[in-house]
């Protein structure tokens, strides 16, 4: 599969679980010209005050957007997943407002702003569909407020796992409830405001009541029912549509 292509595959799937896309529109996403770029974990790509003339798709591993306290303490304030446009508001905002970094080896797709300007500019709908992505990481957002605000550790990331298997599953990348998971311990106490400490003894309790399976890259969750139940998860602030997989159009192939 070309850059390109998957490119395209991947923006389709992942505009699709919340807005239909046209034919005409997805044979655009995917002549949208990218230049493909391989990081490590861990590596800024666009840091808090950039003013970017390129956007970036997530197209393998994870990113996170996040900000610094003055002494040096970091919150986590979103997980980017293949798919995402973590820095979608430069098409709109001169600025960005948080530095977005790679938390696991992660390739991304870099694309001129103005491309996708122009992009939106001819196919009005396709606005349309970015713009409602945008309000769903808002939603998003409102959520994890809530999460890390009056949830207790162990519910807390309950709740994050669902979140994220519900949405790594509208992109088509969860088989038989496994999908990669190569982010730290760290990372994740980021994400949820909890201690290393915390963190360590909600994962353990996790897996010792066999609601997941972790191994060194994935994680397994047997029974979503269940984690859900315990997380208090709820996906309809996701705002999902139909299963995006079982629409990606044939030009894929």
């Amino acid at each position: 599969m070309s850059n390109t292509t998957q490119l395209g595959k991947l923006l389709i799937l992942k505009l699709e679980s919340v807005f239909a896309l046209t034919e005409e529109e997805r044979r655009a996403l995917y002549d949208l010209p990218i230049q493909v770029v391989t990081l490590k974990a861990n590596q800024d790509i666009v840091c808090i005050g950039d003013c970017p003339l390129q956007s970036f798709v997530v197209l393998k591993g994870f990113a996170s957007s996040y900000k610094l306290t003055p002494d040096g303490h970091r919150q986590i304030m979103a997980l980017h997943i293949p798919g995402d446009i973590p820095d979608l508001q430069t098409l709109y905002l001169k600025r960005i407002d948080c530095s977005i970094a790679s938390i696991s080896p992660c390739t991304v797709g870099f694309f001129q702003v103005e491309d996708l300007r122009r992009l939106c500019e001819r196919y009005p709908r396709l606005s349309a569909a970015f713009w409602r992505d945008t309000l769903v990481g808002a939603s998003i957002l409102r959520e994890w407020v809530l999460n890390v605000g009056r949830r207790d550790s162990y519910t807390r990331i309950a709740h994050l796992l669902c979140e994220f298997s519900v949405r790594l599953e509208a992109v088509g990348l969860v088989e038989s409830g496994t999908f990669e998971f190569s982010i730290t311990q760290a990372n994740l106490a980021d994400a949820t405001g909890l201690s290393a400490v915390h963190m360590s003894r909600a994962l353990k309790a996790l897996r010792s009541k066999g609601l997941i399976q972790s191994r060194r890259m994935s994680l397994t969750v047997p029974d979503l029912k269940r984690l859900t139940e315990v997380g208090e998860f709820d996906s309809h602030y996701l705002h999902l549509e139909k299963s995006a997989t079982a629409r990606v159009s044939v030009a894929a192939q």
